[in-house]
């Protein structure tokens, strides 16, 4: 193989590859026309030519149904030659107005690694006499060589340049979408939140969202203000477990140059601030009982009093408050005001917690993956079922926030493109047990262990056995040589057994 042949491997632009490995066949075979074909939905199609009627085939659609040879080629994955005047395979019409047509025609399929075909190459001869093509069989299988390098190059160049543009549209995507976070779910529970949402965006009234820490409290907020008329003015978030008492006061409130020692200039509070727009009040359930009385006047005469002013100042902003406490419980205590809840709960939402919506979390490893990979400027990687399974399975005490932080730590910790079970950590892949994830493993309830000896019990031993061999690969990833170790069997015997039982991994994945 010469040095412009080895170059051409190197080539990740599709199109300039189909033009480099066509030409090359041509050259090496001594003809001036040729055509690579793929298979497309219900049709194969052209995607490159040369020759003298290069502009009239490429781009040319042929029917699945109709005989044709590249056709005959793809479905049956293996090379032919085809005489034009006597092969029925040939598709005369595509060169019906050719002034010069086809004679002999060479024709190979293209490979993916896998060994699928995906389409074919077609070297002709154009000449009445069929004598430019070299048909002899030691020649013919160095092509053949030639054309299974250059077909798994131009599918590598394929699929990375789809992995580029994909790359290209998700960092358009993200780009446009700003700081904007995306709400992701499906589940009738999730949907009915966001259908509330949507109703309650249209109207000026306060906002009261409850639900576990991790829910994703404040993107729904930050929705609301995006989908209301507010939507152009500002969107501020208080978080009031962050800071202390004194200092949440003056940071809602703002105050006046000399109010306290330290004060040496005017600031504005946060309600000012977001005057015609909306704030967002994070776990109100921690905010102190004094300072609930100056937002119950907020609420109630749309108007603050800075720290050391004697006149209040009006204001408009809507309020959307949050909390993952237990209110009701809060006002028995005497820990929270009833007035203010009654006026911050007139549009009440409660989101669901991630195990009780587990039919999104499929969705949110797939948008988790594809955030990190762009962040990271890495390809994204994929994840098994057992993986996934695993994942949905998991109870998720963090919710949302907990799944994206491990999605993170996958990303950096799973050495190989795909993450598969063993990748997944222990407290999170094992559901049958209690495990402590930063503690020890626990015991399986005894209901667990009746169930799992009548599981046993009604199966045969093959099916038995089958069971055992195939829980052994997947705990080692499905090395043969780890999992017969683990067996106790050398690995001859082991995957002797294997074929018997027909156990085949059958990779599948999100």
């Amino acid at each position: 193989m010469n040095r412009s042949n080895l170059e051409l491997f190197k080539e990740l632009n599709p199109g300039a590859l189909q033009k480099k490995f066509l030409n090359s066949l041509l050259k090496i075979q001594n003809v001036q026309r040729g055509s690579i074909w793929i298979k497309k939905n219900d049709t194969y199609l052209c995607i490159e030519a040369a020759g003298a009627e290069a502009d009239h085939i490429k781009g040319v659609s042929l029917d699945v149904l109709h005989p044709s040879i590249v056709g005959w080629v793809i479905e049956n994955k293996k090379m032919t030659v085809a005489e034009t005047k006597s092969d029925r395979r040939h598709y005369r019409e595509v060169e019906d107005k050719f002034d010069v047509k086809s004679s002999l025609i060479l024709c190979f399929p293209l490979f993916f690694r896998d060994k699928k075909v995906y389409g074919a190459v077609q070297i002709i001869d154009t000449t009445p006499e069929k004598t430019s093509l070299n048909l002899d069989k030691g020649y013919l299988e160095q092509v053949q060589n030639l054309v299974d390098i250059c077909s798994i190059a131009l599918s590598n160049a394929i699929l990375y340049s789809n992995e580029r543009k994909k790359t290209r549209s998700l960092r358009t995507a993200l780009k446009e979408a700003g700081s904007q976070n995306v709400i992701i779910g499906q589940s009738p529970k999730f949907q009915k939140c966001i259908d509330l949402v949507k109703s309650y965006a249209d109207t000026e009234f306060h906002v009261l969202i409850t639900g576990d820490s991790g829910t994703g409290k404040e993107l729904i907020a930050e929705k609301i203000h995006k989908s209301s008329t507010r939507k152009d003015k500002p969107f501020l978030v208080q978080n009031c477990s962050a800071i202390p008492e004194t200092l949440l006061e003056s940071e809602l409130f703002g105050y006046k140059k000399g109010a306290f020692t330290g004060a040496t200039r005017d600031k504005m509070g946060l309600f000012e601030a977001a005057n015609g727009g909306t704030v967002f009040l994070d776990e109100i359930g921690d905010m102190p009982m004094s300072i609930q009385a100056s937002l119950l006047r907020v609420v109630q005469k749309n108007e603050i009093k800075p720290l050391g002013e004697t006149m209040a100042r009006n204001i408009d902003v809507r309020i959307v408050a949050a909390t993952n406490k237990n209110i009701k419980q809060m006002i028995a205590e005497n820990s929270f005001r009833q007035d203010l809840f009654y006026r911050l709960s007139v549009l009440p939402v409660h989101l669901p917690p991630l195990k009780e919506r587990r039919e999104d979390i499929p969705l949110l490893v797939k948008h988790f993956l594809e955030k990190e990979s762009l962040k990271a400027g890495t390809i994204e990687k994929k994840i098994s079922t057992d993986a996934m399974q695993s994942l949905v399975s998991y109870s998720w005490p963090g919710n949302i926030r907990e799944l994206e932080n491990l999605i993170r730590y996958l990303m950096v910790t799973a050495e190989d493109e795909y993450i598969e079970l063993l990748n997944i950590p222990l407290h999170v892949r094992d559901r049958n047990t209690n495990i402590d994830p930063f503690g020890e493993p626990g015991t399986a309830s005894e209901d667990d262990a009746d169930n799992f000896i009548i599981n046993l019990c009604s199966m045969t031993w093959p099916q038995l056995e089958k069971e055992y061999v195939i829980s052994l690969l997947k705990k080692n990833n499905w090395n043969i040589t780890w999992a017969a170790k683990a067996s106790g069997i050398n690995r001859s015997t082991f995957a002797s057994r294997m074929r018997k039982l027909e156990i085949k991994r059958e990779r599948q994945s999100y």
